[in-house]
């Protein structure tokens, strides 16, 4: 019966009632999706009703789909304006950590609570090395500002890798003793006495940026103090070890002695991904507002 299945059931009851029997038929009709409804001795047909209530709830639920799916577009385009001021934000701190790297240098204070507003400034000091406590920071690669600026959030390594000389200096115009980061030195040159040209003990003078103490990274091995192996600057743990203030610069390449650790090994290029953010994301908000118009937009107006 036009696709149509039905079950046709049937039972009798028998009443006697003023001599009279009665029989009444119970019939069920099953349609394949939308069930009619009987009661004993009378047939009721819901069809009609069934289908009009399933064609609102399914208009609902395309109603509140359509308008879910535009969260795509609208959450992707406030993705990526975000990156822009991101960049933004990046950028400018990138020309103040350059302008502060450049400017003139000034003598080092000592007091803590300055020099903690200090970071990457230029400073300058006078006085002399004491190589017997020298450590060393490891594994370290040579700074190539301009290859850095270059290839900045990239993941690329030179190969060659080495050590940052650590030593205590005595300051002859503050009288007190401060960490110095002489440079980089190649791993065959780490042990001092390969580079005795370098180790001087004349008074000199040493300019370079003020840096605070740096909290371990995940990933990184712990400081083997015994074995003098550092992975990263803890100032509380080097001064203790060596006696020295919790003070330390990195000197800058002009203050390199000949024949030892080359200066300017301070990183001020900072990672600049927010490019490609931006691309990813506005690209993401483009194709899912095509997709969504394409959906719901253009067949309507078809």
């Amino acid at each position: 019966m036009n696709g149509l299945q039905f079950i046709f059931a049937c039972s009798a009851k028998r009443i006697i009632r003023n001599n009279m029997i009665r029989i009444y038929l119970k019939r069920t009709f099953v349609l394949t999706r939308l069930p009619l409804k009987c009661s004993e001795g009378q047939l009721i047909h819901v069809g009609r009703q069934s289908s009009s209530t399933a064609a609102s709830a399914e208009k609902g639920e395309d109603f509140f789909f359509k308008w879910f799916l535009l969260l795509i577009p609208a959450t992707t385009f406030g993705l990526g304006t975000w990156q822009v001021r991101r960049r933004q934000w990046k950028l400018q701190m990138m020309a103040d950590l350059k302008n502060l790297t450049s400017a003139e240098p000034i003598p080092l204070p000592i007091d803590p609570l300055e020099l903690k507003d200090l970071e990457y400034r230029r400073v300058k000091v006078r006085g002399r090395y004491n190589h017997s406590q020298e450590m060393y920071i490891l594994p370290r690669s040579p700074v190539d500002p301009e290859k850095e600026a270059r290839e900045a959030g990239t993941l690329s390594s030179s190969g060659e890798t080495g050590a940052n000389v650590i030593t205590p200096f005595y300051c002859s115009d503050l009288g007190i003793t401060i960490l110095v980061n002489r440079g980089y030195v190649p791993r065959k040159k780490i042990r001092p006495e390969t580079r005795t040209k370098g180790q001087v003990n004349d008074e000199v003078e040493v300019v370079g940026v003020v840096r605070l103490t740096e909290p371990r990274k995940p990933f990184v091995p712990q400081n083997n103090v015994e074995r003098n192996s550092w992975h990263y600057r803890d100032l509380e743990a080097m001064s203790s070890v060596t006696g020295a203030e919790p003070i330390f610069i990195d000197s800058d390449l002009a203050s390199t002695i000949p024949g030892g650790p080359i200066g300017g090994q301070t990183r001020v290029t900072l990672r600049n991904e927010h490019m490609q953010y931006i691309m990813t994301w506005y690209g993401l908000c483009t194709a899912t507002s095509y997709m969504w118009y394409i959906k719901f937009i253009k067949k309507i107006k078809l």
